[in-house]
This record gives C-alpha cells, sequence and structure tokens, in this order.
C-alpha cells in the first residue's frame, strides 16, 4: 500500500503477512479521496477510522493534514502496526484496540468524517447497526459524513441516513449524512 497524497506522498508502507485485512485499493483510496478534497478541508478534520486494519486509510487522512484520527481494530496485530508506522511518521493518530460495535456503544466524541471498512461478509443488519451506532450515539459533527466501504454486490441505499455511493473495481462507498 503507499500514500497518495499529503506529507508522505508516494510512501510505500509495507504490513505484516500474518494480519488479517483487506485493505482498500490505491485505485479506490485514490477515487475516495478526489471526491473528500472537494469537500473537505483536511487541514481542520477529526477522523474515525472503524475496523482500521493495516491503517491504509488513517495514514493517507494524516498525511493529507488531519488534526486527530481515531484508529479502531479489534486484532492485535493490526493496532500494533498502525502504532508503529504512526510513530515513524510522526501522524496524530491514535489506536484503539476494541471491538468496533462495544466501541461505538461507550464512546463519545464528535467527528468531521467517520469510515467505516467492516468485512464484505457483513450482513445487512451489521451494515445498519454500524451507521445506526453512529447517527444514535451522535457521533457525527454537522456537515459531516460517514462513509462506508463494502462490496459492490452489498445495497445499503434503504438504510436511514443514506446520501450516495460511489463503485470503483469490486468496492463501493456509501455516504450517510445527517
Amino acid at each position: 500500500m503507499r500514500i497518495i497524497s499529503g506529507s508522505h506522498k508516494g510512501r510505500r508502507l509495507i504490513a505484516p503477512k500474518n494480519l488479517p485485512v483487506r485493505p482498500t485499493t490505491d485505485f479506490a483510496k485514490e477515487s475516495l479521496f478526489n471526491i473528500l478534497n472537494n469537500q473537505y478541508d483536511f487541514d481542520n478534520l477529526i477522523v474515525l477510522d472503524l475496523f482500521a486494519g493495516t491503517g491504509n486509510i488513517s495514514f493517507e487522512f494524516s498525511s493529507r493534514g488531519a488534526i486527530a484520527v481515531t484508529s479502531v481494530d479489534a486484532h492485535k496485530n493490526c493496532c500494533l502496526f498502525i502504532d508503529k508506522i504512526a510513530t515513524e511518521l510522526d501522524f496524530p493518530i491514535n489506536t484503539i484496540k476494541s471491538d468496533v460495535f462495544a466501541f461505538l456503544k461507550r464512546h463519545k466524541g464528535k467527528y468531521d468524517i467517520i469510515f467505516a471498512d467492516p468485512p464484505y461478509d457483513f450482513s445487512n443488519t451489521q451494515f445498519e447497526q454500524i451507521v445506526s451506532s453512529c447517527f444514535d450515539s451522535d457521533l457525527l459533527k454537522d456537515q459531516a459524513a460517514l462513509i462506508v466501504e463494502h462490496s459492490k454486490h452489498t445495497d445499503l441505499t434503504t438504510l436511514n441516513h443514506y446520501n450516495e455511493s460511489r463503485r470503483y473495481g469490486s468496492s463501493s462507498f456509501s455516504f450517510f449524512k445527517k
């Protein structure tokens, strides 16, 4: 994986092979950030990255100037890798080892962007639980967005707060807003 833009543009990062992840492809990530670049000033963003995995999305936001990124993942080695890279690159990333659903139940923060990249085999009920937890816990600031990455075969258009979807290869991003 590589960082596409910002202070560490072009930097390649090699994640350990034993991580249980499916990183967002560079093509999909670049497309997503082109959309976000037209809507947000990255220098002022506070971001929550759920199911953070390798930290691919957290690193991209940090490289582009986000002032704070919270990365949540249940896998210890994912968290250790994110911490290692964040320290090396002096990124403002706070890593939390937790089940995402448990984290969402107890957490009381406010974010400009929440990005969730759960396993592609999640059921629609599990996707709905992510969306409802973020909105019911009032984690999004005004004008904020929840972005959920999912398989192109998953349809989230019926969920509350759905705004739009974009498809890139086998991945889709669904946007949810207040």
